[in-house]
């Protein structure tokens, strides 16, 4: 099994270092933070123009024909960079889930426009504090509309479409095409930790909608399409992480204290230790991970949560302990560790919370040890 990537998947994250050094770095990010979005504009086109929204798409549908392990290599790249785009919420979920619930119709509607950054989609699921289950669903689908309200919408108050998961009858749930720019759909910006990745509030007022995938399907397709973007994120924290742990080893390096790096005591280099190791084993996880994605294998659940909680612990102790080595300058404007910990925090909670992530990867262990009816 070899875990090493090709060399056109090399090619492509050289081509994404280069860009993003070129258009992005900390300073489109801190941008976001000031209310200016042009930056954050400007990346996307060249993304577009690039093909980088439509890289793991068909090329039947205006993609650009590669897979999971080339959109791994973007994760990693715009995570360390710490990229203020609407990448993830149209590419990794809106586009990824059109794709795999779709119909012809659909897939043909949608996806050009998609992989060509033409549109942003996004999916709505969150209606209030705590986990998101059919049961306490309360956006409600019928008619061919949607009514209800939902929060914290990624890239809720830029994207063009919405999948919006809703309650249609009997206890079930279903997905549902919105357009955003229709009748019924009024979007309210909400403040966020990290304005790099904005969300938004989408109320909905039986505005018109199109069923995606069958009926009472929703949270099955949900579940999967979590699976498949946790690996993503993952890679995003592994890049936010050795990113955040090469700041704290210039620092440590710079700074003088007593006379010497405050990086040669014993202190600051076990925290600098523990990074590196928790670093390490998060990558481990991602790769297996992404060739578990990228071959459809059975424990893909498993590897998802796996990879999904040892980069969200990763990024967190880099963000955090980059803050403590930086010391009283870790926790000012000027420095970027804040910059760090916003996007670890707001990777922490997208897809859900660590305990739903520990749930996710219990149930799937357990189903890998029940014996075959």
């Amino acid at each position: 099994m070899n875990f090493e990537f090709s060399a056109d998947q090399q090619r492509l994250r050289e081509e994404a270092c280069r860009l993003l050094a070129a258009e992005c770095g900390t300073a489109a990010t801190r941008a976001a933070l000031d209310g200016d979005d042009a930056p954050a504009e400007r990346l996307w086109r060249r993304m577009a123009e690039l093909g980088w929204t439509g890289v793991a798409l068909p090329e039947d549908y205006g993609g650009a024909g590669y897979g999971a392990l080339e959109l791994c290599v973007l994760a990693e790249e715009m995570g360390r960079v710490l990229a203020p785009t609407a990448f993830a919420s149209s590419v990794y979920l809106a586009a990824d889930l059109i794709l795999h619930a779709g119909d012809e119709g659909q897939k043909r509607r949608y996806l050009p426009a998609l992989a060509k950054g033409e549109r942003i989609g996004t999916v709505a699921v969150a209606e209030g504090p705590g986990e998101t289950r059919p049961e306490n669903l309360r956006c409600r689908a019928a008619g061919g509309a949607v009514s209800g309200v939902k929060i914290a919408a990624p890239d809720g108050a830029a994207a063009d479409l919405a999948i919006v998961l809703a309650a249609d009858g009997d206890g079930a749930c279903g997905l549902y095409l919105v357009d955003l720019n229709g009748l019924g759909v009024l979007r309210r910006p909400q403040r966020s930790l990290d304005p790099g990745r904005p969300v938004a509030e989408l109320a909905f007022d039986a505005a018109p909608a199109e069923r995606l995938g069958p009926a009472g399907a929703g949270w099955d397709l949900l579940s999967d399409l979590y699976d498949r973007a946790a690996v993503l994120f993952a890679f995003e924290q592994v890049g936010g992480a050795e990113a955040a742990l090469a700041e704290a080893c210039d620092y440590a390096r710079d700074r003088h204290a007593f006379g010497r790096p405050i990086g040669s005591f014993q202190a600051v280099k076990h925290k600098l230790a523990d990074i590196y190791a928790a670093n390490v084993l998060a990558k481990s996880n991602c790769y297996h991970a992404a060739w578990a994605f990228a071959e459809g294998a059975p424990d893909l659940r498993a590897s998802a949560a796996t990879a999904r909680l040892s980069a969200g612990h990763a990024f967190d102790l880099a963000a955090s302990e980059n803050i403590q080595i930086h010391g009283g300058m870790g926790v000012t404007w000027d420095f970027d560790c804040h910059l760090f910990y916003r996007r670890a925090r707001a990777l922490a909670v997208n897809l859900g919370g660590r305990r739903v992530w520990e749930d996710r990867l219990i149930e799937a262990l357990q189903n890998q040890r029940r014996p075959a009816a």
